[in-house]
């Protein structure tokens, strides 16, 4: 796993951090992911979770941990979710400090599924996220039917915004959307100041990208001094 933070630039603090997986030389998720099919998949997601908690814990991370997962891979989440809370017991990591989040870019073999996946999880006092949002399969109808904690503007629509007027109103209409739903917002794939201070100005203020901190393999990344 590597680590990269999301940061809060209105209290100039870290909010969480998200376990990118990595191969053991910090291979690039590409390359791990052309080792898992159907025949491994939960396997994959269990063992991703428990590898997460586990450097979490060792690195005495203090903020929320986002934790990916695979709903495809979701059997049963009431069972699924056992090895995360025994992770938690074992590495004495707060449950509450754990955020579920899932990609909008993959498809969705099964939404009901889905919908039971998120409302397991959030009875159980986790935070859910949906990453990628604005660049899936499902877009405006998820929203519609999940009740996600957290939304993550997809970097397609935060790259050059501060130069693109059709981006921005976009990213306007989801701030606003947000704030009436009450999803907290954060936008990935920050690299530029004007991206951060152009979306600062719509009402973001939590951010992840590589203008606030690249992952750090198996270690914390420190934050650009430019945002304390």
């Amino acid at each position: 796993m590597a680590f990269q933070p999301i940061f809060n630039t209105l209290t100039k603090q870290i909010y969480s951090h998200e376990a990118l997986v990595r191969g053991i030389h910090n291979e690039p998720a590409s390359a791990v992911f052309t080792h898992v099919g159907d025949h491994n998949l939960y396997r994959f997601d269990q063992v991703c979770r428990v590898t997460a908690i586990k450097l979490a814990a060792e690195l005495g991370i203090s903020t929320f941990l986002n934790v990916n997962f695979m709903p495809n891979a979701v059997y049963r989440p009431e069972l699924c979710i056992r090895t995360t809370l025994e992770a938690a017991r074992t590495y004495g990591f707060p449950l509450e400090r754990i955020v579920f989040e899932f990609t909008e870019a993959e498809k969705i073999a099964d939404f009901a599924h889905l919908q039971a996946i998120v409302a397991d999880y959030s009875q159980r006092g986790f935070a859910v996220a949906i990453d990628d949002f604005g660049a899936g399969y499902a877009g405006l109808n998820m929203l519609a039917d999940l009740q996600p904690d957290l939304l993550k503007i997809d970097m397609g629509l935060v790259r050059d915004i501060d130069q693109d007027n059709r981006r921005r109103a976009i990213c306007k209409g989801i701030v606003a959307m947000g704030q009436e739903l009450g999803i907290g917002l954060i936008a990935e794939g920050i690299e530029t100041r004007d991206e951060l201070r152009c979306l600062q100005d719509l009402g973001v203020h939590l951010f992840q990208g590589y203008y606030i901190a690249k992952p750090s393999f198996e270690s914390l990344a420190d934050i650009n001094p430019d945002l304390y």
